[in-house]
């Protein structure tokens, strides 16, 4: 093995990628435009939930209790409505997640110091929507009394959680950093997918098989601009997190480019894979690469569902999707702040993941060659 050869494969493949304006387009666009589009799209933050009231009792503290859901900026009181047959109809048209209905006899009960009960109906049909929205309510019901007695409420245990790592609980701290894995994991191997087979479409790789060039320097020449463009994507996402998307990074950046690129390894050395196995259809590689890489990162990597919660057979698969571990990886530097000392098996087994692909393209890549 000679570097020399492969330093004229990875320049052959360079003037290649620019020569090819969609292929440029791949490296430098669609990383950028898909953070963008899924960074505001996607949150699990729920605000402004539109908001009908049916007041029966229509005291000043009935109107405190309204202010409170109001100023609590959770909820948006849209409409105040005379029966329950409007409140249902806002509902049921979707122009209220949530309706408050106050009983007539709400101030007298509190003044008299007996429980009351306030009705609040949830529009369910997002789940997801609905349970958060229904702590927002659980709280701030606790909250009420408290402030009208003016007083804290004496309780046996005076339980007060604290949230580290993300204290003002914004989705977007946790989504971005896994984000980021979900478009280098797709992007790298739609990228390198497609390589090898472009050389078996195009017949160029009878000629390049034909010159003194070895079947694993070509696949390392192949490897090193695609690495080296990974890498330009990585440091621009990772800025777009932090200056755009406002995400704090508590974490060392020299660390995170070190297991960074033991990722990017394993990603470019499986769309090698892909490439080699295409049987030189650019269509194909592409469309497997995607469905090999996309979906599996963005549903078994723990990015939005918690593995823990999966099946038991769904949780041993996701140890193969390599999506997992820089999930863990990136979600870890960036909220946490941590070293090696805590993801060494994360980065082990991304390490052998590479390693274990990149044996494999050298060995299928020689066998067809053959």
């Amino acid at each position: 093995m000679k570097f020399l050869r492969i330093k004229a494969i990875a320049k052959k493949e360079y003037f290649q990628i620019r020569r090819d304006p969609v292929s440029l387009a791949i490296v430098i666009l669609m990383p950028m435009v898909q953070l963008i589009i899924y960074g505001y799209a996607l949150t699990f933050d729920v605000n402004n939930l539109t908001t009908v009231v049916h007041d029966q009792n229509k005291s000043r503290l009935s109107r405190q209790l309204v202010a409170e859901f109001e100023q609590s900026g959770y909820f948006t009181i849209t409409e105040y409505v005379e029966d329950g047959a409007a409140l249902n109809y806002a509902l049921d048209s979707g122009a209220a997640q949530v309706g408050i209905t106050i009983p007539p006899n709400f101030a007298q009960d509190i003044n008299s110091k007996r429980d009351t009960q306030v009705g609040i109906v949830l529009d369910g049909s997002n789940s997801n929507t609905a349970s958060i929205a229904s702590g927002y309510i659980s709280a701030i019901s606790q909250r009420f009394p408290q402030h009208l007695a003016g007083v804290e409420v004496a309780q046996l245990i005076d339980a007060r959680p604290r949230v580290w790592y993300n204290t003002d609980l914004r989705s977007r701290n946790f989504l971005v950093p896994g984000l980021i894995a979900i478009i280098m994991a797709t992007v790298l191997a739609l990228l390198t997918s497609m390589t090898i087979a472009r050389e078996w479409e195009r017949g160029t790789m009878e000629q390049l098989i034909s010159t003194p060039v070895k079947p694993i320097e070509i696949i390392i020449g192949k490897l090193i601009p695609y690495f080296i463009m990974g890498l330009i994507d990585l440091i621009i996402s990772v800025a777009m997190g932090i200056y755009l998307f406002d995400v704090p990074m508590k974490g060392s950046f020299g660390l995170l480019l070190g297991l960074s690129s033991i990722f990017l390894f394993g990603g470019v050395c499986q769309g090698i894979v892909i490439s080699i196995n295409a049987r030189g259809s650019q269509a194909t590689a592409s469309q497997f690469s995607l469905l090999s890489t996309f979906l599996p990162s963005m549903l078994l990597s723990g990015f939005i569902f918690a593995i823990s919660n999966m099946p038991r057979p769904l949780q041993i698969a996701t140890y193969a999707v390599s999506a997992r571990y820089y999930v863990a990886i990136l979600k870890g530097i960036f909220m946490k702040g941590i070293g090696l000392e805590h993801l060494w098996f994360e980065t082990t087994l991304l390490s052998v993941y590479g390693i274990v692909l990149f044996i494999i393209a050298n060995r299928r890549f020689q066998t067809r060659v053959e």
